[in-house]
């Protein structure tokens, strides 16, 4: 996942703290008080310049990023400000080499006491500098500690996003069809586990995910965050399977789950993206009109709902040519 590397961001006292003692230690390590300046100079300013570059370098081109991942991140911290830190921080690094640039011809012949004054000189501007930039390092940091545990989902994969009220069969499904512990992260925004699960059809893997949170209920009911996480959703799914109990064990009357349905049909089909009505617990009622029935808990017809969503999905893998083509 392209956040989950993203290293700790330090802050402007630690950074400074870190390149003037790193200064001293060489500073101490020259026998020539005029090289101890100059090395002092240089070291602060490698020390000072490069992390900071560093900073901005490990995060991704957030102009190249997958719409999905753009504006899931957008959703939990706002990527425009995320973006003009980035841009003020690679400035404070320019500028600490800058600063550096200056000031080495005046500790070029000259004696040590006057050599000493300009190296304090420039140690004063470049931690100016980096000051100047502790909001900005802070609003990184900060939006990498939201970003960096979101859940390993992969736009280039094929994506099956179930959606339905509480308590109609979601996870079981997706426990079912991936018949393996499925991966629980949580999401910023919502204070449910979004649950992700993986299945194979033909060697190609597909990505089933279950947003609790997100997609159970009625959109006047969704907090501004939480709307932008659907509509980041909507980037990513190749097919929504809606889950639907007809029993009304769910604790919600068909009626609703239908608005819901409906709701959820008429938003993703504007993208072309298939909706499959499921009627779960078929074996306690089937009375309402569904595209397939199944019960989760008998098993009946589970996989053939994931074959309908497959087919729905219709991914054909890029294949290069064979050399023969």
């Amino acid at each position: 996942m392209i956040f989950e590397s993203l290293p700790t961001t330090p802050r402007s006292d630690e950074l400074i703290d870190k390149a003037f003692s790193r200064a001293a230690r060489t500073g101490r390590a020259k026998q020539n008080k005029l090289e101890a300046q100059q090395s002092m100079l240089q070291t602060a300013s490698n020390i000072l310049s490069d992390n900071l570059e560093n900073v901005v370098v490990e995060w991704p081109d957030f102009g190249t990023v997958d719409p999905f991942y753009y504006e899931l991140a957008d959703a939990i911290v706002d990527v425009d400000e995320v973006r003009k830190s980035l841009s003020e921080v690679m400035w404070a690094s320019r500028q600490v080499d800058n600063i550096a640039r200056e000031y080495q011809p005046k500790l070029r012949k000259t004696d040590a006491d006057l050599a000493r004054k300009h190296r304090k000189q420039a140690f004063a501007r470049m931690a100016s500098v980096v000051e100047e930039v502790e909001d900005d390092l802070l609003r990184i940091g900060e939006a990498r500690d939201a970003l960096k545990d979101l859940p390993d989902i992969r736009p280039d994969e094929p994506a099956i996003v179930v959606a339905g009220y509480p308590n109609v069969g979601k996870s079981s499904f997706v426990n079912d069809v991936t018949r393996a512990s499925n991966e629980i992260a949580r999401y910023p925004f919502t204070t449910k586990g979004v649950q992700i699960g993986h299945f194979d059809r033909d060697r190609i893997r597909y990505q089933i995910i279950d947003t609790p949170g997100l997609l159970d209920r009625p959109e006047d009911e969704r907090n501004d965050i939480e709307r932008q996480a659907v509509s980041a959703l909507e980037h990513l799914a190749d097919a929504v399977i809606f889950v639907a109990d007809a029993s009304g064990a769910c604790g919600y009357p068909i009626e609703s789950q239908l608005e819901l349905r409906d709701a959820v049909k008429a938003r993703f089909e504007e993208r072309d993206i298939p909706v499959l009505t499921v009627c779960n617990k078929s074996d306690r009622s089937t009375d309402m009109e569904a595209d397939l029935y199944m019960s989760v808990e008998t098993g009946e017809n589970v996989e053939a709902v994931l074959d309908a969503a497959v087919e729905a999905i219709g991914f054909e893998p890029d294949i290069p040519p064979s050399r023969n083509e």
